[in-house]
């Protein structure tokens, strides 16, 4: 099988789209060549296990590694895995046909989970809990039996945002996704290349390329659901304030232990008055330091109609 180039025949395209998807290409792999390095995500000989759903996160991840895989002074292997869970009308053709083209290796894994969420499951409650407990154990099954060293999920900038909310509105923990971590059985590294990345620029790097996308019909056609209020507050800030959203990232990478109130994470017992000033004393608001972006816009988040694939598999 003859490989070919994962970067799009940008014959199709106008000039000023060239322009557009050549400077969108170069900043997202910056941005993840940029998280493959801060948290060494991937290391010399690593057979990173590319969880792709056919959503555009996913198909945006695997093109960008592959182009980085070309540059990259170590050598890595990639292998696209995608877990068909017999939705009715998965149309099961196209991925095989499109990784096809693209010539690198894949495994396509069917288990009927969507018959098990949707028994266990009353109508209308939340079907991503369970969804997403099943679809875990089976990546990492199959991550064991391929033998791979990491595997690559496609959450990004916004998912992690989102996730830290929904954590302190309804679980009460400040807790956000990590870019690199064990998995939940202890047997595994999760990384997340598109850490930096943001849905915006994602979804415009989609639909120039024109991935074949395909939704899930499980997931997407929940009303309601939290994950999607908190996305929509997110996007109402970034609409009345561009540069919160990226102050906000910045301050999950920024955290100050002895200004939170975990006594877990921080010794405050043991502070008395010849402990000296712990990182700046009792001041409760820094000094702005953090400036937006000169080319930043309210565009640069979603808009309504871009609202799409909120929990998408990734």
């Amino acid at each position: 099988m003859t490989a070919i180039s994962p970067t799009l025949t940008t014959a199709e395209l106008t000039p000023s789209q060239k322009v557009q998807f050549t400077k969108l290409e170069k900043k997202l792999r910056h941005h993840v060549g940029k998280a493959i390095a801060q948290y060494n995500m991937i290391e010399d000989g690593d057979k990173v296990m590319v969880c792709l759903s056919g959503g555009k996160d996913s198909y945006a991840m695997l093109s960008i590694l592959m182009l980085l895989k070309e540059s990259a002074p170590i050598h890595f292997d990639l292998i696209a895995v995608n877990l068909d869970q017999k939705q009715p009308g998965f149309p099961e053709h196209i991925l095989p046909e499109y990784l096809d083209k693209l010539g690198i290796e894949y495994h396509i894994v069917e288990e009927n989970t969507y018959s098990i969420v949707k028994e266990k499951v009353p109508e209308g409650k939340t079907t991503c809990s369970l969804c997403s407990r099943l679809r875990r154990a089976i990546l990492y099954k199959t991550a064991k039996k391929l033998g791979a060293t990491k595997i690559a999920l496609g959450h990004h900038r916004d998912d992690m945002l989102e996730t830290l909310m929904l954590n302190m509105f309804y679980g009460g923990k400040m807790k956000a996704m990590p870019a690199k971590l064990v998995s939940d059985n202890g047997e595994h590294v999760v990384i997340r290349p598109l850490a930096f990345c943001k849905e915006s620029e994602l979804i415009q790097y989609s639909e120039l390329k024109k991935f074949p996308i395909i939704p899930c019909n499980l997931c997407g056609s929940q009303p309601n659901m939290q994950r999607q209020n908190i996305k929509r507050m997110l996007n109402d800030w970034h609409e009345q304030f561009p540069g919160r959203i990226e102050s906000m990232f910045t301050a999950i990478q920024n955290v100050v232990p002895s200004h939170l109130c975990d006594g877990n994470l921080f010794d405050f017992k043991s502070i008395n008055s010849s402990s000296g000033i712990i990182n700046g004393g009792d001041t409760a608001f820094d000094q702005v330091t953090i400036e937006t972006p000169k080319d930043l816009s309210t565009k640069d988040y979603l808009t309504d109609a871009q609202q799409l694939n909120v929990v998408e598999v990734k």
